[in-house]
């Protein structure tokens, strides 16, 4: 298996994201653009990052400095756990307030409010469990 967030299993993993409807298609319509990094909760810099742009990933690879509008932390444990079982809406609320899951930039709450980026939040895990 490839290391998690590694250039090659980012660039699996937007595969995956761009063949998955709910999260491709569906932030597609709402014309979400990000830049998004995940790592781990013991290391200064996020590990891989994801360019989304109108819903579709363009770009993965190893983080190198990018502007992040998301920096997604956990530690090893859970991140392989989620990539194993996916996350629902009550688990996301449980690791996000305990701290499992941290958004060292981007804004959890405005995110979680909104269904049109919830659910596609919620489904890029199961994604993950793909790749």
């Amino acid at each position: 298996m490839t290391e998690l967030f590694s250039s090659e299993w980012m660039q699996a993993y937007a595969e995956k994201w761009n063949q998955e409807p709910e999260l491709a298609d569906a932030l597609k319509q709402i014309h979400f653009n990000s830049v998004i990094g995940y790592g781990f909760e013991d290391e200064s810099e996020p590990r891989g990052v994801l360019t989304i742009v109108d819903g579709k990933a363009i770009e993965a690879s190893a983080y190198n400095g990018q502007k992040l509008n998301w920096d997604l932390r956990a530690d090893k444990d859970n991140w392989q756990q989620w990539v194993a079982k996916g996350l629902n809406m009550m688990g996301l609320s449980m690791a996000y307030m305990s701290r499992k899951l941290q958004f060292r930039v981007g804004d959890y709450l405005a995110m979680i409010k909104d269904p049109r980026m919830a659910g596609p939040f919620i489904k890029s895990f199961s994604v993950m469990g793909r790749v």
